[in-house]
């Protein structure tokens, strides 16, 4: 994207000036060591070479030197921008910031449970047996629930028990 804003503000007028230019090949100390050099070109020359590869690649690629094939090749598939290496250690940079993220959720989880009020006493297993027990007596959903002929279901009951 940041590539195709610096190729319309860098477009050349159509002047008969920049046609003639397109047809001269590009000067060889300009393209040496392209590789080495394109990152550190301000945005403005590296889209002035650009422009000027597209315009000579529009014509017959017979007549454009080995110099620009490469560059060509290189600035449009090179190993820069989002294509460059990862930095040296990034995986074990990756890795101990997200193992330092765990120990902290662990250790914001843990004092969260060491300072939080003890359960409510609806959760224990006798309440919810009781529980169980006055809704059988309301006659609560009669159909498919508790107060269901045959229903061998847990009811309320989901903790374990407390005397043990």
């Amino acid at each position: 994207m940041l590539r195709n804003a610096i190729v319309r503000a860098a477009r050349p007028s159509t002047s008969a000036l920049s046609c003639r230019a397109a047809s001269t090949a590009i000067s060889n100390p300009t393209l040496a060591n392209i590789e080495k050099r394109w990152e550190s070109l301000p945005l403005q020359e590296q889209a002035d070479l650009w422009m000027s590869l597209r315009d000579r690649m529009k014509e017959s690629w017979t007549e454009l030197t080995i110099a620009e094939k490469k560059a060509a090749y290189y600035i449009a598939f090179g190993p820069h921008g989002p294509r460059s290496a990862d930095p040296p250690n990034e995986n074990q940079k990756v890795a101990l910031y997200v193992g330092l993220a765990l120990v902290a959720s662990f250790v914001l989880f843990a004092a969260a449970r060491a300072f939080a009020n003890p359960p409510p006493p609806t959760m224990t297993k006798e309440w919810q047996e009781a529980t169980n027990e006055y809704l059988k007596g309301q006659n609560s959903d009669p159909l498919t629930g508790i107060s269901s002929e045959g229903y061998d279901g847990k009811g309320h009951v989901q903790s374990p028990s407390e005397r043990a």
